[in-house]
């Protein structure tokens, strides 16, 4: 036999051991009908709403309102050579990383799938969640937008003139290969960053998410999109409006309002800074405090329901920012499904209401406070006008002064 031959029988063996490799399957995956998840477990929880929606964080009906919209982008061609996942299965298993944040591997191998595949199918499925609710469950904001959240903060938080409470997180992640210090943040992990402005309800407005957690925390605001759009004025707010009940006080600008870790701006509104404060400004800090305290709520519900936020995150960057668009305009979507449901009360009961901060902080680090920054006069005498309205009988609340005095901002 010539050598020729010798090499032709070595590529025909190694192709046909490809051939063979690439059509073989497992024989765990193969009775995941019989003893996978989705084919056992999951169609006896529909039966048991209750377990059904501590197991994806969704009723039975919201599952499959989703699965509507998601199922036809879902769908694969069957082959002669294996069956396709179907869209619901597709959709459980990106529902269940979301709501444990089990690694690939122990969901892989409780619905029998492959790891890859779990991880191919939940970067899929969290891009589609994103890309068909996104239009209806966190539009553009328009002016009537604008107009009914500075309502909803006036009526429920006692904050005039307020189109949404701003703040910053640090998503925990994996550093990512040959990212070098991009991703390392202060607090000594790595971290991608989610900025979300909420309404008076919870909701996410909108949110910004990618910038590198080593970025400086002046510069993740003003980089954003969310801070250049507010900057330039392109986002449809409402020209400046009178205070309620206080025309004396003229016209006010309507801002968002923040923490520390934001500039002051005509349109970010963030607390007095300093220990020995008067007592009109920590008045003042206690108000906008209770306004703000909504954006800390939103965080606290999306780490309870989405308990992928509870662990660090064992992904490639794209795929974080995938998972944190998903769960967000998905709180967006189970709120607007399940209506009001009257968690709003008065501001006297902030102490009872208020989520979990330390559990909040631990798993959704803040951004630190922002240092040395120039004040705009403009914005620095809005904050004024705002703190003499507060003390005003037009603008003060009866509890304010004892909260205040009590030390609970």
């Amino acid at each position: 036999m010539s050598s020729s031959d010798e090499d032709l029988i070595m590529i025909d063996m190694l192709l046909d051991k490809k051939r063979k490799r690439k059509f073989w399957v497992h024989p765990l995956l193969e009775r995941r009908r019989q003893q996978g998840e989705f084919h056992q477990l999951i169609q006896e929880l529909k039966l048991y709403h209750d377990r059904f929606r501590q197991y994806f964080r969704m009723s039975v009906a919201e599952f499959e309102a989703l699965l509507a919209v998601l199922g036809p982008h879902l769908r694969r061609q069957h082959t002669n050579y294996r069956e396709p996942i179907d869209p619901e299965q597709r959709l459980a298993v990106c529902l269940r990383f979301l709501s444990t944040g089990d690694s690939f591997t122990t969901i892989a191998s409780s619905f029998r799938l492959g790891k890859s595949t779990v991880a191919e199918i939940t970067k899929e499925v969290c891009g589609l969640i994103w890309s068909q609710l996104v239009d209806e469950y966190m539009p553009e904001p328009t002016e009537a937008t604008w107009r009914k959240v500075a309502a909803g903060f006036q009526k429920y938080r006692h904050f005039p003139n307020c189109i949404g409470a701003l703040d910053g997180k640090h998503v925990v992640i994996q550093k990512p290969a040959g990212s070098g210090s991009l991703f390392f943040n202060y607090k000594g992990t790595f971290s991608i960053v989610l900025l979300a402005l909420v309404d008076h309800n919870y909701n996410f407005i909108a949110v910004d998410v990618g910038a590198y957690g080593s970025n400086s925390d002046g510069g993740i605001f003003a980089n954003s999109n969310l801070g250049k759009s507010l900057d330039a004025g392109t986002l449809h707010v409402p020209p400046p409006a009178p205070l309620p009940d206080a025309p004396e006080l003229g016209s006010l600008p309507y801002t968002v309002v923040a923490d520390d870790a934001f500039p002051l701006k005509t349109y970010v509104m963030k607390p007095y800074p300093g220990r020995h404060l008067s007592e009109e400004r920590l008045i003042f800090n206690f108000r906008l405090s209770s306004a703000r305290r909504m954006v800390e709520n939103a965080f606290g519900i999306l780490t309870q329901r989405w308990r992928v936020y509870q662990r660090r995150m064992q992904l490639a960057p794209d795929t974080v920012d995938k998972v944190i668009k998903a769960t967000c305009v998905l709180c967006n979507y189970l709120r607007k499904e399940t209506a009001e449901d009257g968690r709003h009360r008065n501001v006297e009961a902030d102490g009872d209401e208020n989520e979990d901060e330390e559990a909040v902080d631990r798993f959704l680090p803040n951004i630190p406070p922002l240092r040395g920054h120039r004040r705009p006069l403009q914005a620095m005498q809005n904050r004024d006008t705002l703190c003499r309205y507060f003390t005003s009988p037009a603008g003060q609340v009866n509890w304010q002064l004892d909260r205040v005095r009590r030390g609970i901002l």
